[in-house]
């Protein structure tokens, strides 16, 4: 049967299609529990520095090998609708902040187990959300005031909180690199608006190319065109470039409606060509008045015009993609012009050097030295594919966490250093709000030490003993940012040993975990409905 049966006057109401299941009531809860459950275990042995690797092989047989959170959950191809609840959970957090997926992920997970024991106590639902957003909002409240200020332009800490993204990713020997690189590309494009900082790190753009090794990764002040110069007379090297960047076609374009010409005779076939040259050639010839010796363009370039432009001396770069064009007009302080006849000299933009240079197999242009780039690239080199992919899952967290730091002015130590304080604080909070909401706020207290124990177990040593350590740490000599340095075992302040990171890491994905185990913990009926004839059908051919 379908559903639970409701009888009328003795006879069974079935409301479902035929195939359809339901589960209802604790069954349902516990299901999903175990599901979202099943998923942070994954994920546990990946958190921290000295976290463990996933092997993802997808159905054509392609292989990804990385530790980072959104990736393994974006590959795992859950089938669950509550595992599902996660994954979207984990995608917020990473489109939010750019970092903290597995933490929001593993928070979500030991708020679930504590749950679990909470009804079996026959505490209510209703009674554990309500007491685990109680906490949430304490927690929040807690964090922004342990938090410490930072200096936008402090260099050297924005480095460290750099080093600490990178402490668990798989780029060991080019860390010093990597972090240097974020640094100076958010230092780069980031603006002040009235009193805070604005970073938009869609101004970074990532080249890959295999090939070298992860130290021959560069930082470009300017813009890496995956291009080549469409003509072979066109100069490949132009210094103190003045760059027209049109997204205007230099060819005929095809009239939108159908249209036919009659030529009856060779003149007028001739005087047809040389219109259409002659029309190529004013296009030509005005973007030379201008100044103009570099063109790029999202449109096409006519194999005349191409003529014209190598005559002329102007290197040109077609079929660039409107992001890319984007990013050369911000960097080179160039306009983006939509009809050729409009472009003035102040429409131009400036580079020290445009220059078509080989990497790897395949030709690229390089635009640099702009007077005000605030668009940047970082061509990233490795031995192979994967190695080149995952570096660039590392630099995008790594440049994440910078632009966090930059944006927020704020920062917290790592280690677990504010999990632990964060649960002391609750553990006061919940004895003033007394009941079974009481419960739930020591329940979501052991959830925040749950994720250092996760911690700590990655990197070998006993969590009992370094969770017992880390409280007396916290509680008796008031050390708020005492967390476990992974690599020795020692329990130290952690801004002092500097490693910290933006208070809007843990922040989000405190309250991201709390919104996942809260959605779960609402739902108490599922139903599924049964596949389409159709497709059952099919199945049997």
């Amino acid at each position: 049967m379908a559903v639970r049966p409701i009888e009328s006057m003795g006879v069974p109401v079935v409301i479902l299609k035929e195939g359809s299941t339901r589960t209802y009531g604790r069954e349902a809860l516990r299901t999903n529990m175990m599901a979202a459950r099943a998923v942070a275990e994954v994920l546990r042995t990946t958190f921290g520095p000295k976290g463990m690797d996933k092997m993802l092989v997808d159905s054509l047989g392609d292989v990804t090998i990385t530790n980072d959170g959104a990736t393994i959950l974006d590959k795992m191809d859950l089938q669950h609708p509550a595992a599902k609840l996660l994954v979207q959970i984990a995608k917020g957090q990473d489109e939010e902040v750019g970092d903290g997926t597995k933490r929001a992920v593993i928070f979500a997970g030991e708020l679930l187990k504590h749950a679990e024991d909470l009804l079996e106590k026959d505490v209510h639902p209703t009674i554990i959300i309500q007491g685990y957003k109680k906490a949430l909002g304490k927690a929040l409240e807690k964090i922004e005031e342990i938090a410490e200020p930072i200096d936008p332009e402090d260099k050297e800490k924005l480095k460290r909180i750099a080093l600490t993204s990178l402490a668990s990713k798989g780029v060991q020997e080019a860390r010093e690199l990597f972090a240097e690189i974020a640094v100076e590309a958010v230092n780069t494009i980031k603006e002040k608006r009235g009193d805070k900082w604005y970073v938009d790190l869609d101004y970074v753009q990532i080249v890959k190319k295999h090939g070298g090794s992860l130290k021959d990764t560069k930082l470009i002040k300017g813009v890496v065109l995956d291009k080549e110069v469409v003509h072979p007379n066109m100069p490949k090297r132009v210094e103190n470039a003045k760059i027209a960047v049109l997204d205007a076609p230099l060819e005929l374009e095809k009239p939108e409606l159908d249209a036919e010409i009659r030529i009856t005779s060779p003149e007028q076939l001739k005087a047809l060509l040389e219109e259409k040259e002659e029309i190529l050639r004013k296009k030509v010839e005005k973007l030379k008045e201008v100044g103009a010796n570099v063109v790029i363009t999202q449109k096409g370039i006519d194999e005349v015009a191409q003529y014209y432009l190598a005559k002329a001396g102007i290197m040109a770069v077609r079929r660039v993609k409107r992001s890319d064009l984007e990013k050369v007009a911000r960097a080179t302080g160039a306009k983006i012009i939509s009809n050729v006849e409009d472009i003035t000299p102040n429409d131009l933009g400036e580079a020290k050097l445009v220059e078509e240079r080989k990497v790897g197999d395949d030709k690229m242009v390089f635009i640099e030295g702009a007077k005000n780039p605030r668009a940047v690239s970082v061509l990233i080199r490795g031995g192979f594919e994967r190695i080149v992919d995952e570096a660039e899952r590392s630099l995008r967290d790594a440049l994440s966490a910078v632009a966090d730091a930059v944006r927020a002015g704020k920062i917290v130590g790592a280690g677990g250093a504010p999990e632990v304080e964060l649960a002391l604080a609750l553990r006061d909070y919940a004895r003033e709000v007394g009941g079974k909401e009481q419960l739930a706020i020591e329940a979501f207290a052991k959830a925040l030490e749950g994720i250092v124990m996760a911690l700590v177990e990655n990197a070998g040593y006993d969590p009992v003993e370094k969770l017992m350590q880390l409280r007396a740490a916290h509680a008796k000599e008031g050390c708020k940012h005492c967390g476990v340095d992974v690599y020795t075992g020692e329990i130290t302040d952690m801004l002092k040993k500097g490693a910290f990171e933006a208070v809007a890491i843990p922040a989000n994905a405190i309250k991201s975990g709390t919104e996942a185990a809260t959605l779960i913990l609402r739902i108490d009926d599922i139903v599924i409905a049964g596949k389409k004839e159709e497709e059952s059908k099919g199945g049997e051919k």
